[in-house]
């Protein structure tokens, strides 16, 4: 095999990550499709013999020319803002090809992209680094400049912004914790009915990679498959303060080993983010609650 076939296949087995991150921090189809093929260039040109992670190295890369694009952008784009999302990442038919359906699993609507428009680009790319692909806040910050804390800092404000376009979440603690424990409840007791009760009917459940590694599913939709998914479960859980609001986690020797960020929004659970990878676990700020 030819050397440029050779790379050619490396760099396929890693497009339709690269293609899911140009789009998340561009917005737009052919933007993305761009930064794509300048990320191949630069691979095609550059020795790569010594890098260990080609998928990091070329996510690093993409970002990068994303970033640079959304500094030049200015007001001009080739997609409105909000536009739906491109056919192939919005919906797939039943027996299309597993990068499809995982790219599918991991799609963001159509009025996150509207939100995401009214971010710095630095904020957008923290925000879609860190919390859609759970890239550590250091290789964030080597991309942009600038240091791990302002990195996070960024990610911060971008989740603040973008939390606060929706309907807004429950924030009285003593509200958050009441619902909280009864679903550790009805998870303990393996109680359906009353977990259905508790979360709304479209409810997401998502976990990070590392989480994905101990045997979770990536994404679980809907209350009947979120309820299936915790009852009789969580067991050994705890609730606890998760960058200020309470959510659950089960903890080894009083160290974290996975932690569930809760949404909750009129009194029912709207979201709900497993978190296993240990950087992120670190980066939280979390504190386990008495019982």
């Amino acid at each position: 095999m030819a050397e440029q076939d050779w790379l050619a296949d490396r760099f396929e087995t890693h497009r339709a990550h690269l293609q899911a991150v140009a789009y998340r921090m561009l917005g737009s189809r052919g933007e993305a499709d761009d930064a794509v093929q300048e990320a191949w260039l630069r691979f095609s040109r550059s020795d790569t013999s010594d890098v260990d992670n080609v998928g990091g190295w070329l996510t690093t890369v993409v970002s990068r020319v994303s970033l640079d694009m959304l500094r030049s952008r200015g007001s001009r784009r080739e997609e409105p803002a909000g536009a739906s999302l491109p056919d192939e990442i919005e919906s797939a038919a039943p027996g299309s090809d597993p990068e499809e359906e995982a790219l599918l699993a991991d799609t963001v609507g159509s009025a996150l992209l509207v939100v995401l428009d009214t971010l710095s680009p630095a904020e957008r790319l923290a925000f879609v680094l860190h919390d859609m692909f759970a890239v550590s806040f250091d290789e964030i910050g080597v991309i942009i400049g600038r240091s791990s804390n302002a990195a996070k800092q960024l990610a911060s404000r971008a989740r603040q912004k973008v939390r606060g376009s929706g309907p807004v979440p429950d924030v009285d603690p003593a509200r958050q914790r009441e619902v909280v424990d009864a679903f550790l409840l009805a998870s303990r007791n393996g109680d359906f009915d009353a977990l259905l009760a508790l979360l709304d009917p479209d409810v997401v459940l998502r976990a990070d990679a590392a989480a994905v590694g101990m045997g979770s599913p990536e994404v679980v939709l809907g209350a009947t498959a979120v309820a299936g998914t915790f009852s009789g479960r969580a067991l050994a859980a705890q609730a606890a303060l998760i960058d200020g609001a309470v959510g659950v986690v089960w903890a080894v020797g009083g160290r974290p080993k996975v932690a569930w960020d809760f949404t909750i929004r009129r009194g029912k659970i709207v979201h709900i983010a497993m978190l296993a990878a240990p950087d992120r676990l670190d980066e939280l700020d979390l504190t386990i609650l008495d019982d």
